[in-house]
């Protein structure tokens, strides 16, 4: 385990916690989180990251954490009050970087960590009348409200985005899919206890979690694509007895669905602790599979 990574990850979550988000601003964390965990050269990653003018202060802000945690001494009897400390320093970078940047805009911001400084700008009129329109739909809330209407960013995903599907996917459709199973699968899993014989369906509910998250990548939702995934590779784990559905079990694969329910209905609620405790039990998840494996 990599704790500076580890550190940092759960710094940024801690700040998160302190902001009232919206889904769209969930799943930019959720992006950056990952960024971190997954980055062969993090002090590398943080100096590129310092030079891109989106990500600029909040880099800055993490480049100091990151020098902290990587200085000859480290004080293990203050680093609790260290960490709150640095969370707290974070939330008001991280609220500045959220209001700014969307999961797309992101992305492309993401996407010069691996290009010269020099050639940060588009190379093509194309590419840059698509960032405009990313950045013009990210901004279409129409009032002062923090949040955005994810069902209407979701509509305009199949609008703008190529169609390499056979038969015409709409957003109704995908919506239909994905919202469909939710509540037979929540009432089911509430039937599910340990040491008893599972209920039938719960093998039919793991192919119909798989679709939906190819489905769901295939659109670009990087958020609900992992939460279907695990919901699936968890009913499997279950169904071959290698994992007890005891109730944090039930409690956390309950926790995806609440996820998928709010971003495909863009609820402005705060689903922060759903996420962190989806993502946390997704992990346990990964671990066991390779265990097994």
């Amino acid at each position: 385990m990599d704790l500076v990574k580890q550190y940092l990850v759960q710094s940024i979550s801690s700040a998160s916690n302190n902001l009232r988000l919206s889904t769209q601003q969930i799943e930019v964390v959720a992006l950056l989180r990952e960024t971190i965990m997954k980055s062969d050269e993090l002090e590398s990653d943080i100096k590129k990251m310092k030079k891109i003018t989106e990500l600029s202060t909040f880099a800055i802000r993490m480049n100091e954490i990151y020098s902290y945690l990587t200085q000859e001494y480290v004080d293990l009897l203050r680093i609790s009050d260290k960490f709150k400390e640095h969370s707290q320093n974070l939330v008001k970078d991280l609220n500045n970087l959220l209001g700014t940047l969307n999961p797309s805009t992101f992305k492309q911001a993401l996407n010069k960590l691996d290009e010269n400084i020099a050639d940060e700008k588009f190379s093509s009129e194309e590419e840059k009348t698509e960032n405009s329109i990313d950045i013009d739909l990210s901004r279409r809330t129409g009032d002062n409200s923090v949040f955005e209407n994810t069902n209407e960013l979701t509509k305009e995903r199949f609008i703008l985005e190529e169609d390499n599907t056979q038969e015409e996917l709409t957003f109704e459709k995908y919506e239909d899919s994905i919202l469909k199973p939710i509540k037979p699968l929540d009432a089911l899993l509430k039937q599910v206890k340990p040491d008893q014989e599972l209920p039938a369906k719960l093998n039919e509910f793991t192919g119909v979690m798989k679709n939906n998250a190819s489905l769901s990548l295939k659109i670009g939702f990087e958020i609900l694509a992992n939460m279907h995934t695990i919901v699936a590779e968890s009913l499997q784990l279950i169904i071959s007895g290698e994992l007890n559905p005891v109730r944090e079990v039930i409690e956390s694969l309950r926790a995806c669905l609440i996820v998928i329910v709010a971003v495909v209905r863009g609820k402005e609620v705060d689903i922060t602790n759903y996420l962190n405790r989806a993502e946390d039990f997704g992990r346990k998840i990964q671990s066991l599979i390779k265990k097994e494996s």
